[in-house]
């Protein structure tokens, strides 16, 4: 979508330096979004997506944030003055079964899946233009068995139940909250896999598809959710998985 529909948005992708998120960060901006660019700790791949964002005539900064941090969300949202687009995107994948979970593991999943995205909304809510859009990144990990990302697959349900309520919470002052579900995306979460004979081909085979999905499969829908076009969806769990476990 690059008909500039976005224009004088101001757009927070967070999880922005890589993956699903640069994908997006790039899609918002050439649909005319000024988009902040968050990164935890990779400040050259988030300079990197500010850099091609700004070669193709977008507008974009960084920022940086750990957001399990309460104190550095307050200091992320204190350079914000206003903000019509918010993507929360950043998050964990720590495969484990429960027998092989430990509570640092499900911690570390929580407290980013989950409490970052809870506090950072909160905190951005005063900031949040009535009309804006809230696009949560789920995953199909939230509505299929996965016992060996059991954790995992927990926080993404649990982003599910926000994104619902939320939306109901927020209709009064007609801000969209929705998330997106991935399937499984040529990103780093399958860098644990990739070398393993015959593992790709048989995850690509659960797609109706064909085959694995790239963050640019994932960005247009977010983007058009962002849009006026996409206004009228509110409360949903979009799967944009190729037609995964049809």
């Amino acid at each position: 979508m690059t008909d500039k529909t976005l224009e004088g948005k101001i757009a927070l992708v967070t999880g922005a330096s890589g993956g699903i998120g640069q994908a997006i960060a790039l899609q918002l901006a050439e649909a005319g979004a000024q988009v902040l660019v968050h990164y935890s700790g990779n400040k050259a791949s988030a300079d990197k997506t500010v850099a091609e964002i700004t070669k193709v005539g977008g507008s974009a900064r960084s920022v940086q944030a750990n957001l399990r941090d309460a104190a550095a969300i307050d200091l992320l949202v204190g350079q914000i003055d206003a903000l019509d687009i918010l993507v929360n995107n950043a998050g964990v994948a720590d495969g484990a079964d429960l027998a092989g979970t430990t509570r640092d593991q499900y911690d570390a999943v929580f407290d980013t899946n989950v409490k970052a995205m809870f506090f950072l909304t909160q905190a951005l809510l005063p900031k949040l233009r009535d009309g804006g859009s809230i696009i949560n990144t789920s995953s199909t990990v939230s509505i299929a068995a996965y016992p060996d990302y059991l954790v995992y697959s927990m926080s993404k349900t649990a982003v599910n139940g926000f994104t619902r309520s939320l939306a109901a919470g927020l209709a009064k002052r007609q801000i969209t909250v929705n998330a997106v579900l991935p399937g499984a995306t040529d990103t780093d979460f399958l860098d644990g896999v990739r070398d393993i004979p015959g593992v790709l081909d048989a995850i690509a085979s659960q797609a109706a598809l064909g085959r694995i999905g790239k963050a640019i499969d994932i960005a247009p829908v977010v983007t058009f959710l962002a849009s006026p076009a996409g206004h009228w969806i509110t409360g949903q769990m979009i799967q944009a998985n190729g037609g995964m476990h049809l």
